[in-house]
This record gives structure tokens, sequence and C-alpha cells, in this order.
């Protein structure tokens, strides 16, 4: 049987933002649930495997890339065995702490072991570096493992010990009238432990904080708001938790002389009015060197001419793109009595017939023809 869309199942767009399918992906856990359909039990397990499903995917920015690309193709490899890569429903306390917060799991000893958060680091790049490709070495603030308690959070020598209030579950179940709901330990915070005698290092936490030093491979095309995902190079995980994701997000310097839309680039070449009349040659600026345009007699500001594969390569694939350089004829500034003269005499010459000006000739046309218009 053929999936449904996963935005079909949540009921999202597909531009969706990352807070809004968190809030979609609560509701209809809770909504699913198997504890909260006994009347339902089968179907509704079907239905909160679907939603789950479509949630982990949806949720993972390489996952969701790769199923907007390719849908379900895209991501068989990496769903564990189908579906049941995401079985297990957890009780709906664990609905909130996973989608809101952080992933855990328990410790072979029975205490929550959670998700190190991840992080998210700034790289602004030059075009040149952008359109060629790089590799740069970043320093991120972190939190890691602590290596004088191995991230037991308990002074060396001495063991955390079972919460007697949760039995290491991290979670309390209250009732309140007819209704049970699932809280964080107050005693443990969740952790499922008590430290009494807390590492001197870290005073309890587990991790501390550093700085360390990554190598990014930046791919030949990425644009400003790309992300470049470094898998467990976040924060450190706590209780033997996995460590979270960094996120590099890419930023392109201005550059003096181009600018980038998708795969083209473009700039503006200034000619004389010599040139623009008389046509010549000019030397322009790509990434890679100088070419030589061949600027044609009779040219007008906003002439473009196009240089092909000159521009960016796709760093999703595709052809080259384009140089677009726009012609912009420069009016000559602090000239000379003589040339001032000439200029005037140029002048006398022009006004004699209308067939070397004619777009001012039917524009002055357009604007004689408005005022009449404008006394009937």
């Amino acid at each position: 049987m053929s999936k449904r869309d996963y935005y079909q199942v949540l009921g999202v767009q597909k531009n969706v933002s990352e807070e809004e399918l968190k809030k979609t992906y609560r509701r209809l856990a809770m909504k699913y649930h198997p504890d909260r359909n006994q009347d339902d039990k089968k179907n509704a397990e079907e239905q909160f495997k679907e939603v789950k499903e479509a949630y982990e995917v949806l949720s993972d920015p390489q996952k969701r890339a790769a199923y907007d690309q390719f849908g379900h193709a895209g991501i068989e490899g990496a769903m564990g065995g189908g579906a049941g890569g995401f079985g297990g429903f957890g009780d709906i306390g664990d609905i909130f702490e996973s989608v809101f917060g952080g992933g855990f799991r328990s410790s072979g000893g029975g205490h929550r072991a959670f998700r190190g958060a991840d992080l998210r680091y700034d790289l602004t790049l030059s075009l040149e570096e952008i359109v060629a490709g790089t590799e740069v070495k970043i320093r991120v603030p972190t939190q890691v493992v602590c290596e004088k308690c191995h991230g037991s959070g308990a002074r060396p020598g001495t063991r955390p010990k079972t919460c007697p209030s949760c039995n290491g579950q991290g979670q309390v179940r209250v009732t309140q009238g007819f209704f049970s709901v699932q809280q964080t330990c107050p005693s443990c915070r969740g952790t499922g432990q008590i430290i009494s005698e807390p590492c001197p290092t870290c005073r309890g936490n587990g991790r501390i904080q550093q700085h360390k030093t990554l190598s990014v491979k930046v791919p030949a095309g990425v644009d400003s708001g790309d992300r470049i995902r470094l898998s467990g190079e976040g924060e450190a995980g706590v209780n033997g938790g996995p460590p979270g994701d960094l996120y590099v997000q890419i930023q392109v310097r201005p550059h003096p002389i181009f600018s980038r839309e998708d795969s083209h680039l473009f700039c503006e070449v200034p000619i004389s009015i010599v040139s623009a009349a008389l046509g010549g040659e000019l030397e322009a600026p790509t990434l890679d060197g100088r070419v030589v345009l061949k600027i044609p007699p009779e040219t007008q500001t906003g002439k473009v001419f196009r240089i092909r594969g000159k521009g960016v390569k796709p760093v999703r694939g595709g052809l080259t793109g384009d140089l677009h350089c726009r012609v912009v004829v420069e009016t000559p500034i602090n000239l000379t009595p003589h040339q001032k003269e000439l200029f005037r005499e140029f002048e006398k010459t022009m006004h004699k017939t209308k067939r070397h000006s004619p777009k001012q000739s039917s524009w002055l046309d357009g604007v004689k023809k408005f005022f009449e218009d404008m006394k009937l």
C-alpha cells in the first residue's frame, strides 16, 4: 500500500514553520494516542504511527529536504527499516517531553538520558568563496562532557543515586479528580537521579563550557539562508544521552561589483558617450578573470550583455548560470571650456533632425499630446 503524503497526514502546508509543525504534531498525537482511544485502539494505533512517522521526517531538516525532492523514495534509507523504525508509542507525557523538552532515553540504570541541544553558527563568506566552494575552520562555544566525572555529575569515587520519588523514571503521575497527569519529577528535575556529592569541576551538571574548533566544508553554489548540518557537533547529552547537531547558517557578504539571483550574477558596466555612440571594446570583470565585451554602435543605457557560464553552479545540481552585464552610459563631468563648446556645437547639429534621438522625440510628442488632452 502506498503511503500518504506526510504534509497531508499532518494537515500542513509545505512551507510550515518548525514551531507550527510541533504544535500540529502535539495536537494530533494527543488525539490519536492509543491510551486515549480504548474503544477503537487498533485504528488509533495506525493513525498514531502515521502521524509520528510524518513528524519525525518533516522535523529533521535533512530528511525533510530529501523528502521534498524525492518523496518517500528519498528517505527510505534513513527510516530504520520502514515504519518499524518509528515504533513505540510512549505515554502522553513522552509526547510533551520529546517535542518541547528535548529527546530522551533510558540509560542502563533506568535513569533518563537527554539529547544535547542543537547549536547554530552564523558563517559569513565572500561571493568568491561561495562560487568556488571552500573549507573554513570555526570556533564554537559548546557544552562538553566533564572529564573529571565522565558526565555523571557526581564527585569522583561516588555515584548518583536513583531518585526515590520517581524510581529513576524522571516523571511522576499526579491524580487530580478524574484526570491523571504525568509531569517532571520535582525532586530530581527529570534526571531520575539524585547527586548528593556534586563534582567540583562541573558542579553536578556533568558538562562544562568549552570552545572547540571544527572544519566546515562549504560546497560550491550555496547561498544566504542555506544551512550545513554537522551531526553530533552540538552540545553534549545529559546522563549519557546523544549529542545535538550543529547547524552552520550561511550568509553571503555583499560584493562591490556583483549581485546574485539564483544561479545568475549581475553587474553594471559604465561606458562613455563616445563608446556608446560609435561602439568599441570593453574589458568586463568576471569572478575568474576578465572578458572582452564588444559594444555595438548606438548602444543605449540599460542594454544587457549575457556571458554564458560565468554565473554560479547550483549546489543541488543543474547548469551553471550566466553573468548579465548591464550597460550604463556615463555623462562626462569636469569639462573644460573648450569641451563644453564642442558639446554645444554638437547639440546644434542634433536639433536639425529627430532621427538621432528617437526616444526623446517620441517622449516629447507624448507630453505634448498629454497637455492637449487636458485642455479638452
